[in-house]
C-alpha cells in the first residue's frame, strides 16, 4: 500500500504542484518523467478520518456471551 505524505501544494507558472520528497521518491524509485497516480486528501480531512479509526484501535474484540441465551429454551 502507497505510504501519505504531507506536502505543500506551490505555484509553478499558472499551475499548482507538489513536490515528492527525495526519500519517498527514492524509497518508492520515481524518476523524472515518469507517470504516477496522485491521490488528494486536505489535511483537514485526514484529521477526520483518523479521528473515526483512532478510537477503534484501543477497542476490545468482541466477544459475544451466549450464555443469556440458554434460559430461553
Amino acid at each position: 500500500m502507497p505510504k501519505m505524505f504531507k506536502a505543500k501544494v506551490r505555484k509553478v507558472g499558472t499551475s499548482l504542484g507538489v513536490l515528492i520528497p527525495r526519500e519517498v521518491a527514492e524509497r518508492e524509485k520515481i524518476r523524472e518523467g515518469e507517470e504516477v497516480d496522485v491521490g488528494l486528501l486536505k489535511a483537514r480531512k485526514v484529521d477526520e478520518v483518523q479521528k473515526l479509526f483512532g478510537s477503534a484501535r484501543r477497542a476490545k474484540p468482541f466477544v459475544r456471551n451466549r450464555e443469556d441465551r440458554l434460559d430461553r429454551y
